[in-house]
């Protein structure tokens, strides 16, 4: 209607819209070992998968383990591992159920998509070409312009960017550090029982809501924002 206002869906990448686990974590285990360290292995690397690449590596290093040099050369050495493992023919990170069929039923209800993740930018593009998503999201955040999440730098970026304010914008993701962000924003966040963080840890860390698939996000979105209007 031509009186409701802007609404704005952002989503995280990583563990929400795409299954990259095992790739990010190959190719951490391949940065970490370049660098005479002890690779974190899957599990562990699943617990810091949305955070910017540096500030993930701190975290999977023993404290105090490794000073900026040492990090600069483990982000080189993970940007170079995941270009190469792009390569491959056999690269696999696929969208997770019900992406695409969400996505268009968020268009008619004629609200903003957007993304905000810890890949860099270049890698994002590399996910949205590869699932013909060019064009479907009107604001793009990652970062190489921004603080690491749980910072809500990305999302004013994008709010500011559509012109939606904090009450009609929404976080959806898979980790705390994205319902941490929304929340930091003043948004509405989201958790997905698919991704790299549980659902208790996504409750405690103050999701308003978890999903356990996309076709009952519209529903939820419309209940939340008070609009009460069905599905076209």
């Amino acid at each position: 209607m031509a009186n409701d206002p802007l609404r704005l869906v952002v989503f995280d990448c990583d563990g929400t819209l795409v299954d990259s686990q095992h790739a990010i974590a190959h190719c951490m285990d391949h940065a970490f070992a370049a660098h005479d360290l002890d690779c974190p292995g899957l599990e562990k690397t699943r617990t810091i998968i949305g955070l910017s690449l540096p500030e993930a590596i701190r975290k999977l290093a023993a404290p105090g383990m490794l000073d900026d040099a040492v990090i600069e050369g483990v982000t080189a050495a993970y940007k170079a591992a995941f270009f190469e493992l792009r390569q491959t023919p056999d690269f696999y990170e696929p969208l997770f159920p019900g992406v695409r069929e969400m996505l268009a039923a968020l268009d008619t209800r004629n609200w903003l998509l957007g993304v905000a993740t810890g890949k860099a930018r270049r890698g994002l593009d590399a996910v949205l070409a590869r699932n013909e998503l060019e064009g479907r999201f009107v604001t793009l955040q990652t970062c190489d312009n921004h603080p690491s999440k749980p910072h809500p730098s990305m999302l004013h970026a994008a709010m500011d960017e559509t012109g939606v304010d904090a009450p009609n914008a929404v976080i959806i993701g898979d980790t705390a550090y994205d319902i941490e962000m929304g929340r930091a924003a003043g948004m509405l966040s989201i958790g997905v029982s698919w991704g790299y963080h549980d659902i208790e840890t996504l409750n405690n860390a103050g999701a308003h809501a978890v999903i356990d698939h996309f076709d009952q996000l519209p529903g939820l979105l419309e209940t939340m924002w008070g609009t009460g209007r069905d599905a076209a």
